[in-house]
C-alpha cells in the first residue's frame, strides 16, 4: 500500500538547519549574512517559527555544502552519486508545509547525494497566497504543471501554465507563483551551479 505524504514540522527543520550549521562551524550571524538575509529571520527558522520557502532553502543548503533534499527528512540518508538514484512511490516524504506563506508546499523526489547539480522537488500550489513574495537564489530552474492552472512570474513577466506547460527560467531573477481557480501541482527542478556530478 502507498504509503501517504507526511507533514513535516517546522521545528524538526529548523533542527536540521541548525545541526547542519553547527557541524559546519558556524554562527547563527555567519550562516546568515552569508545566505543573504538577516539573522533575525535565520533564527526563527531555526526555531521553528518561520516556513523557509525552497528558495530559501537552497541558499542555507549551499553555504552548508550540503543539498536542500538533505535538510527534508525523507531524504535522510546522504550516498556519493554514482550516476543513479531511485526512489519507490511507496517510501514516504516529508512534506514542507508552506501554504499561503509563500504560495505552496513541497517535498524532494530523490534522496540526497553529493555531487548532483539537479534537484527535483513536488510543489503543491494552494488557491491563494501572499502574491506580495518573491524569490531569488542561485541556478536555474525547471517548472512543469502537472495539474491546475499556475501563473507564475518572472521578473516583471507573467506567465497562464496549464497541465502539461513547461517554463525554465534564470533563478537569479525575482519569481513567485500561486495556482488559479482551484489548486494545482508542478514537477519542479533546480539546478544548482558549481555542483558537478562525481561518478567516482
Amino acid at each position: 500500500m502507498q504509503q501517504q505524504d507526511a507533514a513535516l514540522p517546522t521545528a524538526d527543520l529548523g533542527a536540521r538547519i541548525k545541526h547542519q550549521r553547527l557541524a559546519a562551524g558556524l554562527t547563527l550571524a555567519e550562516l546568515a549574512e552569508r545566505a543573504g538575509f538577516g539573522k533575525a529571520y535565520l533564527s526563527r527558522i531555526e526555531n521553528g517559527k518561520k516556513v523557509p520557502p525552497i528558495g530559501t532553502l537552497s541558499r542555507i543548503a549551499d553555504v552548508l555544502g550540503i543539498e536542500a533534499a538533505a535538510l527534508l527528512q525523507n531524504a535522510g540518508v546522504h550516498t556519493r552519486w554514482r550516476g543513479a538514484s531511485v526512489v519507490r512511490r511507496n517510501e514516504k516524504r516529508q512534506t514542507v508545509m508552506g501554504g499561503s506563506a509563500f504560495g505552496y508546499d513541497y517535498f524532494a523526489l530523490t534522496d540526497a547525494t553529493e555531487g548532483r547539480a539537479l534537484q527535483p522537488f513536488l510543489f503543491s500550489f494552494p488557491a491563494e497566497v501572499d502574491k506580495f513574495v518573491f524569490f531569488e537564489h542561485e541556478g536555474e530552474e525547471m517548472l512543469h504543471v502537472l495539474t491546475g492552472r499556475i501563473e507564475w512570474q518572472v521578473g516583471m513577466d507573467k506567465y497562464i501554465l496549464e497541465a502539461g506547460d513547461t517554463i525554465h527560467f534564470d533563478s537569479r531573477m525575482p519569481h513567485r507563483g500561486h495556482a488559479l481557480s482551484g489548486a494545482a501541482t508542478a514537477l519542479v527542478v533546480m539546478y544548482s551551479p558549481g555542483k558537478p556530478a562525481n561518478l567516482g
